[in-house]
């Protein structure tokens, strides 16, 4: 009975909003196509705003993968990490997130065929994944888009929070998955 709710309730809500939203508007008297039309050139205009962002972050992302950095750190990083119980395996994933989700995702995509999707390194790069954010990303797009420069404390929290998520990553994968 439940999962039948749930499955009507999927199927149908999206166009019930389609049909509530402007019907609602019209009915409080607001030009619905007039403030449609609007919104979508104001976001025509942030999106060029956050473009020069957008495209350095995608630089930068690039330059680290061509140049083998985060390979190279990876292997000296490897016997700390180890000694933390932190596969080095997963580290690119740890510096790549930061910056671009695809970047990232394309690294989770990596361990899970190299390592199979049951492995410990593949459940962990996943919970990683999920619980970590693109901070770079995130900032450019919505700083870039409000015109804020100084983003210096909001860098800060926002790795601190992508810290303390892999780090409840490697706890709660150890703790669940066991080898």
């Amino acid at each position: 009975m439940i999962s039948h709710a749930v499955s009507l309730v999927s199927i149908w809500a999206i166009p019930v909003f389609l049909l509530f939203i402007p019907l609602y508007g019209a009915l409080r008297g607001v030009k619905v196509y007039e403030s449609f039309v609007e919104g979508a050139k104001e976001g025509f205009q942030v999106g060029v705003r956050i473009i020069p962002y957008l495209v350095a972050i995608l630089v930068a992302v690039g330059m680290l993968r061509a140049a083998g950095a985060i390979d190279i750190l990876s292997r000296w990083l490897d016997p700390l990490l180890r000694g933390v119980g932190f596969p080095a395996e997963v580290l690119p994933l740890a510096i790549m997130r930061p910056l671009s989700g695809s970047g990232s995702l394309g690294i989770v995509t990596e361990l899970v065929k190299t390592h199979g999707p049951d492995s410990f390194i593949a459940r962990l790069a996943a919970t990683a994944y999920g619980s970590t954010e693109t901070t770079f990303y995130v900032l450019a797009v919505y700083f870039g888009a409000v015109g804020i420069k100084k983003a210096r404390h909001a860098v800060l929290v926002g790795l601190f929070a992508d810290a303390v998520s892999l780090i409840a990553a490697v706890i709660v994968c150890r703790l669940a998955f066991a080898q």
